[in-house]
């Protein structure tokens, strides 16, 4: 809004005269033609994030730019405290002088501050408690006689979790500096991919578009909802039937066009099998491709009771994502070829042999489209080389759910529904289903056979009950276990993970009678510790180990203790 000078009176000139008549009174040429005063705009650049931390600053390097929780944009700005430092993100604003300027901001989290300093009269700040949801600071401030900047800022308080903000207001006299530029439509989403589905619905994830403050999602052309973020779930859709989907960006000055156009299919009614040729109760062995002091066995010498043998482990090559296998020559294999024969006769007794991804020092890295297709390219490529059933994954130093997720489909496609699809996270990694692995194990929960977590080399952790529980005991395995069954996984896609004998795993060894206490404990409501779970889990798949070689080490003891009892579930 233009602010117009006081005391305008009406002007009257003769042409050709010398003399003025001012109808309203004696001005002077000076007095009339006073300096105009600038358009109120927000003072502030990249108010909103959108371009990282471009034109802030943050203290010891505690801020950083994030895309979830936002309150507007694709980008809102995170800063944590730590020791003596308060996380303080300031800019300096350019202003006029003798000007009134509102302050605000929206933010959420921890302790947060809002202020200006150097206004050159009273400097102002504002301040609020933590916060579980977006909230907006506000206050004003004036500049003095000769202020042309003022330093605005932003901070946490000491020890406490960190804060986000967002969409921060310096709104006054255009100082010279302009402000943000208006909005441009925003670009098409990329990265659109098929998450989870059920007989019902198809779930869809894509990348986030910078400037976009919404998303709408198209199924064959026509417009079925709009999303905040970067997923959404598509309702009310017919069993076993193909759709295709698009997505477009939007913000205040329009709608970008469309995405490429995704298809997915719903699981048919009653939800399918994956890995049908996995027994209902299966038992899961990691069978090691190298000798570290465990019982060297061919895969021929793998006990019997056990149903699905991981083959550890695959290994990285130089590009991201793709993944190959060498057979190490400590085994004893005469041949790789007299190893595929080994694999076959195993697939010919009605087990499945699977390779599997990470282990400890595993360093494949899926973080990008590019990385996604190598990985399912190479891993379908050593399935029909090797004759693999499918693959494993036992990333232990990282997962991106997005891009794994689209890995994992990929494969999929490729090796149809036979594919046998097993997870072995740590106990961290299932805490919450907002983890990455968890996520990633619901996004592809139509095509998952079972997540085996490994209850060992762990501290204590959060039961579904919010009780600490130590690992060691039945109590452990199964208040953990009652996470994955609430979350969202069916029964026949967990399963108990734990070491072979002592020497199996740094910490975390049980005793197979406290295995089978836990199985029975989920499966029938039996030989339950202190937790008890509210109902019963018979569908449960069953149990792990790492490894058939530790297990060999020790006479077969685990497995010939924990196969059965697996296999007589109800």
């Amino acid at each position: 809004m233009e602010r117009a000078p006081g005391g305008r009176g009406r002007i009257r000139t003769w042409i050709g005269g010398t003399v003025a008549v001012l109808a309203a009174g004696a001005l002077s040429l000076t007095g009339l033609t006073g300096t105009a005063q600038a358009a109120d705009v927000n003072v502030a650049k990249n108010a909103g994030f959108e371009s990282g931390l471009t034109n802030w600053t943050c203290s010891a390097g505690s801020g950083a730019t994030v895309g979830s929780p936002v309150h507007g944009g694709a980008a809102a700005l995170r800063a944590t405290p730590a020791g003596q430092d308060n996380a303080k993100c300031v800019q300096a604003v350019a202003v006029q002088p003798n000007s009134t300027y509102t302050l605000s901001a929206w933010v959420q989290g921890g302790y947060t501050y809002l202020g200006a300093e150097g206004t050159g009269t009273t400097d102002v700040s504002t301040w609020t408690p933590d916060s579980s949801g977006w909230k907006q600071l506000t206050t004003t401030f004036r500049t003095g006689a000769s202020t042309r900047s003022v330093t605005v800022y932003t901070h946490g308080w000491y020890g406490q979790s960190a804060y986000y903000a967002d969409d921060v207001s310096v709104f006054g006299p255009d100082g010279g500096g302009g402000g943000d530029p208006e909005p441009q439509v925003p670009g098409a989403p990329s990265g659109l991919a098929v998450g989870s589905v059920t007989s019902s619905s198809v779930t869809l994830n894509w990348s986030a578009v910078s400037g976009a403050t919404g998303y709408n999602v198209y199924r064959s052309g026509t417009k079925v909802q709009s999303a905040s973020g970067t997923s959404s779930t598509v309702t009310g859709l017919a069993a076993d039937t193909s759709y295709d989907f698009q997505v477009t960006a939007t913000n205040a000055a329009g709608e970008s066009a469309k995405s490429a156009t995704v298809t997915g299919r719903t699981a048919q009614s009653g939800g399918g099998n994956p890995g049908p040729g996995v027994p209902k109760h299966a038992v899961t062995g990691y069978w090691q491709n190298f000798n570290n002091g465990a019982a060297v066995q061919k895969l021929r010498d793998v006990q019997s009771q056990y149903d699905i043998i991981a083959v550890s482990f695959a290994d990285a090559t130089a590009t991201p994502g793709q993944i190959t296998f060498n057979l190490d020559p400590a085994v004893g294999y005469a041949s790789v070829a007299d190893f595929k024969a080994d694999i076959a006769a195993k697939k010919a007794a009605g087990k499945s042999v699977i390779i599997s991804v990470g282990g400890e020092k595993g360093s494949i890295s899926v973080n990008s489209d590019a990385s996604a297709t190598a990985f399912a390219n190479s891993a379908y490529a050593l399935m029909q080389e090797y004759g693999f059933n499918g693959v494993d994954i036992d990333l232990e130093n990282g997962l991106n759910s997005t891009y794994m997720t689209k890995a994992l489909r990929q494969l999929s496609a490729k090796a149809g529904a036979g594919m046998v699809l097993t997870m072995a996270p740590q106990t961290i990694d299932m805490q919450s289903t907002s983890g990455e692995y968890f996520k990633t194990a619901l996004n592809v929960k139509d095509i998952l056979t079972v997540v085996n977590m490994q209850y060992y080399n762990s501290g204590s952790m959060l039961g579904c009950d919010g009780k600490v529980y130590s690992q060691g005991s039945v109590d452990f395995l199964t208040a953990l276990a009652c996470i994955q069954l609430e979350g969202g996984l069916d029964p026949s896609q967990v399963g108990i993970g734990v070491p072979a004998s002592t020497r199996g795993a740094g910490s975390g060894y049980v005793d197979p009678s406290i295995v089978k206490n836990a199985l029975d404990c989920l499966a029938r409501g039996t030989n339950c510790g202190s937790f008890k779970p509210s109902k019963t889990y018979p569908g449960l798949r069953g149990a792990m180990t790492w490894s058939t070689n530790w297990d060999a080490t020790a006479g077969n003891a685990w497995s010939n203790a924990v196969g059965p009892h697996v296999h007589g579930l109800p």
